[in-house]
């Protein structure tokens, strides 16, 4: 892939926005005229921005361009450069920035579990966290103390309580700043730009992982709330970027493929026009094959389908496909 392309497709979002500069109008659309998949991806991404700012006024065609939306991005500063495993999560940081411009006035709207806006982005700054703290990237609200012997899940819980009890005697705009400070300071670190650095394995939320594998997991948390904030609001939430889609599904896959372990039935596990793998024994013959979307499985991890709901294709042992799916969605801790 040439670096023209990989430089076009950097470029998508903002070109969507017509945030681009003079320099860059001259090179995006000479390369959309000659490139199907760049193309594709830059209709994807314009209508998303039409279904953000809403149907034109009196009628007349939608100015990309107009609206409070594609005002925040014109006038943003330029994203930081960071590597392929950061990338999913500058972008859905990103995203996130832009849908809370439209929360204002809204911030008490419920949105998941028992948070509403404000709570919801008080707990991504706890989210966050953990991984800031190892990265150097420090903390946004004072710690307390921590219970001896006190599990993960429990610590998380109750970090999460804390943070939310106290951004709620802050303003709405104070909390967003404290999350996209604490999210740029990770995007700033050197771990967040270089994949060396991000090779080391450390130990969050009760899994050890490479810290590379980590900026995705943050990534996948911050767009999964993005879309529970975008459907309490009433607004449309793209999924991912195609590349960034994959990396949140082959972490997904893998995760998913330790927590079932080499005993489980075989099941051949296939995303719409993706990979496959076989989850399971790597010792017995598959006894059943199952394909989902890739969102779709996507939010079944993220705890937003039950087994029962998320829509599939399957064929074979219907216990078998049962045990992926309920191990998939047993994985959500969002």
């Amino acid at each position: 892939m040439s670096d023209d392309h990989e430089v076009v497709r950097e470029l998508l979002a903002a070109w969507a926005f017509g945030a681009l500069s003079p320099a860059e109008e001259k090179t995006v659309p000479p390369h959309l005229a000659e490139c199907e998949s760049c193309a594709a991806e830059a209709a994807r991404l314009r209508e998303t921005v039409r279904q953000l700012e809403g149907p034109p006024e009196n009628g007349g065609r939608s100015h990309i361009g107009d609206g409070a939306v594609s005002f925040a991005l014109r006038a943003r500063p330029a994203a930081p450069r960071v590597a392929a495993h950061a990338a999913p999560y500058a972008a859905a940081v990103a995203g996130l920035k832009a849908l809370l411009l439209e929360a204002d006035g809204r911030w008490g709207t419920p949105v998941v579990h028992d948070w509403d806006v404000h709570a919801t982005v008080a707990h991504l700054i706890a989210a966050d966290e953990p991984l800031a703290g190892q990265l150097g990237a420090g903390g946004r609200v004072p710690p307390a103390p921590v219970t001896d012997g006190e599990g993960w899940e429990a610590a998380w819980n109750r970090r999460t309580a804390e943070v939310i009890a106290q951004e709620h005697g802050r303003s709405c705009e104070e909390t967003v700043a404290d999350w996209a400070a604490q999210a740029g300071a990770l995007l700033a670190t050197p771990e967040a730009r270089d994949p060396v650095l991000a090779a080391r394995a450390v130990t969050l939320m009760g899994v050890r992982l490479p810290v590379a594998d980590h900026f995705v997991v943050r990534a996948f948390e911050v767009w999964i709330h993005s879309d529970d904030i975008g459907r309490a609001l009433g607004l449309t939430v793209p999924p991912p970027p195609e590349e960034h889609l994959e990396q949140l599904v082959r972490l997904a896959v893998r995760i998913l493929g330790a927590a079932l372990g080499p005993a489980a039935p075989p099941v051949l596990f296939a995303v719409t026009g993706g990979q496959e793998w076989v989850l399971g024994s790597a010792d017995e013959p598959v006894q059943a094959e199952l394909t989902l979307d890739p969102v779709d499985f996507c939010l079944l991890v993220g705890g937003r389908y039950s087994p029962d709901e998320v829509p599939r294709g399957a064929t074979g042992d219907e216990d078998a496909v049962r045990n992926v799916l309920e191990r998939a969605a047993s994985l959500a801790w969002l």
